[in-house]
């Protein structure tokens, strides 16, 4: 088939995602041409892979202090732009559509009647899975952003509802060498400012700290290692780590569960989603969460036991199967036995 990717570039979590099946869609024959939008195309990393690809303005989300700006996202929002990026985008000779929570493709794919698959954790929420209280204004943009009508939903568990295992990267399947370092934590807090984060861990001073997000210099400062963006650098430090202190965004506390880190979220506030993240980690039993740079909760968690790795399957392998074959309506089995496939 020829298929249009629509990807939501904001956060380094969707690229990631989408990298994995746009992969694996090409490598079974598929002609995939993709769209980013949400970023400047001079603050995209690492997606030469992608190619080949546009980047569109679409619409973000603005963000600061560990809090969602509503009124800056609303500021920043260019309705003319959209409506027009939604209208000349070139959708002839295309067979399918998939959008990773990506508004332009969403909307295009719905105008012009082409079948169009929702493809990430967002489409989660479609079922029923844990879900924090929220307004009214987020739930609406959570289910509304970049709908579509058939939903490959992710999560990190299936809560008897046809959601698959999360995005893992192939490189996750081939650790087996790489051995943990004690006292070592990966940090990646994108959503606080760095004067928060440096004071919050600085007493911590038996472990050592690896710290991604928002890096004013790159460096070493006693136990805390700043480290500047590397999809690599950070999977290794990752696979190093004993534990991991980040945002309750979703593919990273995935691939920690993946790899049998423990885990420590931060969720944004006013944001619905990683709020009911850390709500599922909890009740799950996967991790815990605090709503604040808590040294307390800080302190408790960094004496916890390491946790069993999850061991999740191929997911990418099982999405793509459901997309070649065809029939968008039957995803029950493909779900079925992608979870199956766990732990194995």
């Amino acid at each position: 088939m020829r298929i249009l990717f629509g990807i939501q570039g904001t956060g380094n979590g969707h690229i990631s995602r989408s990298r994995e099946l746009v992969s694996r869609l090409r490598e079974d024959g598929h002609e995939v041409e993709v769209v980013i939008s949400g970023r400047k195309q001079d603050e995209l990393k690492e997606v030469e892979m992608l190619e080949p690809l546009r980047v569109l303005k679409g619409m973000t989300l603005v963000t600061y202090k560990g809090k969602m700006n509503y009124i800056d996202t609303m500021f920043q929002l260019d309705l003319g732009r959209l409506m027009a990026d939604v209208l000349t985008l070139d959708m002839s000779g295309i067979d399918l559509v998939v959008t990773d929570f990506e508004p332009v493709t969403s909307m295009a794919a719905r105008l012009k009647g082409l079948p169009l698959v929702g493809f990430g954790h967002q489409y989660a929420f479609r079922y029923r899975i844990p879900v924090a209280r929220g307004n009214i204004f987020e739930r609406y943009t959570l289910l509304n952003f970049a709908p579509a009508r058939y939903n490959a939903g992710l999560h990190w568990h299936h809560f008897d509802q046809p959601i698959f295992p999360p995005v893992i990267p192939r490189s996750l399947y081939e650790v087996a060498d790489r051995k943990e370092v004690p006292g070592k934590i990966l940090v990646y807090l994108p959503f606080e400012e760095p004067e928060d984060v440096e004071p919050f861990l600085e007493p911590f001073s038996d472990r050592q700290f690896y710290i991604y997000g928002k890096i004013d210099e790159e460096g070493d400062r006693g136990h805390l290692h700043f480290k500047g963006y590397s999809r690599e650098g950070f999977l290794r430090d990752l696979q190093e780590s004993q534990g991991v202190l980040c945002n309750a965004g979703f593919e990273l506390p995935g691939e920690a569960l993946h790899l049998g880190k423990k885990l420590l979220v931060r969720p944004l506030d006013g944001q619905i989603e990683q709020e009911s993240n850390a709500l599922g980690l909890e009740e799950l039993g996967y991790g815990r969460s605090m709503h604040s740079l808590d040294s307390r909760v800080l302190s408790e968690w960094l004496e916890e036991e390491k946790v069993e790795p999850h061991a999740y399957s191929r997911t990418v392998d099982y999405i793509a199967e459901w997309i070649g074959a065809g029939d968008l309506d039957d995803i029950g089995r493909y779900v079925d036995a992608a979870w199956n496939d766990c732990g194995a």
